[in-house]
């Protein structure tokens, strides 16, 4: 189902800047230390491997890279809350790619070294407003750094599950990021009044056709932290489970969402 048109949120281009580059120096001195038998960990994500992983970690930035060589759309024709819903096209070649990208560079660390050398450099040489042909259509390249924060927010929680005992920070600026984005994707995806949906301390949306609310308290409330939305959101959780564990809470008639998550699939 194609997302409502929805009024899009504001961001700051030199804060996201330093919040994607912030949340990937946290991975790669997480990687930095991962052992040979770490690496071939398997992870959640069908058959890839921890090495698989680090490398596609290494693609929220290089994608930037590439996508800056090739030629510039003549017009935008899409908006920052079209990405969500065209995040699942091109799974298998993702996935290719990631193995061909661990073969290819067994220094990991050398690899995102230069990725994040490339992706720097590329940033200083192009405005904001530069468009890309991203899968979800022509995005002004400040809009496309935000979806790097979903990337690398997701994709660190992944890390951190394949691997026991690694703890890798959040940054602060690229998990409000991420949870604003997908919160508002959510609100498109379903638009409507008559639930709120709050994850504090980062986002506040309304949603899911219905009687609006005005005042007082709302009928239908969900909430939760920013790291569970981000993995209901992505698919990493069942809706189900985080009700059940107490990761969410949803009180009212309209406050089930599990017919509406992941939106990243």
């Amino acid at each position: 189902m194609p997302p409502a048109r929805r009024r899009a949120r504001a961001y700051d281009p030199a804060r996201t800047r330093t919040a994607v580059l912030a949340q990937f120096a946290h991975v790669r001195a997480a990687v930095r230390g991962l052992t040979p038998e770490q690496l071939a960990l398997p992870t959640r994500l069908g058959d890839w491997t921890v090495r698989e992983l680090v490398a596609h970690i290494g693609r929220a930035l290089s994608t930037v890279d590439r996508l800056l060589d090739e030629p510039e759309p003549a017009r935008q024709d899409a908006r920052l809350l079209d990405w969500p819903f065209a995040v699942a096209a091109g799974a298998d070649p993702i996935a290719a790619t990631a193995r061909r990208l661990a073969a290819d560079h067994p220094d990991l660390d050398a690899h995102l070294a230069e990725v994040e050398r490339r992706f720097t450099d590329r940033l200083d040489a192009h405005p904001g407003t530069r468009l890309l042909a991203t899968s979800a259509g022509a995005l002004p390249l400040a809009d496309y750094l935000v979806t790097r924060t979903v990337e690398l927010v997701v994709h660190t929680d992944d890390l951190a599950a394949a691997v026991p005992g690694l703890d890798i920070p959040y940054d602060r600026q690229a998990l409000a990021a991420a949870t604003r984005l997908l919160a508002d994707a959510l609100a498109a995806k379903a638009p409507g009044g008559s639930t709120e949906v709050r994850i504090p301390p980062y986002a506040v949306v309304q949603c899911v056709e219905g009687p609006r609310h005005t005042r007082g308290t709302p009928p239908n409330v969900v909430e939760t932290d920013p790291l569970t939305w981000v993995r209901l959101a992505a698919g990493r959780l069942a809706w189900k489970d985080a009700v059940t564990g107490a990761k969410v809470r949803a009180s009212g008639e309209r406050a089930d969402l599990g017919e509406l998550l992941p939106l990243l699939a």
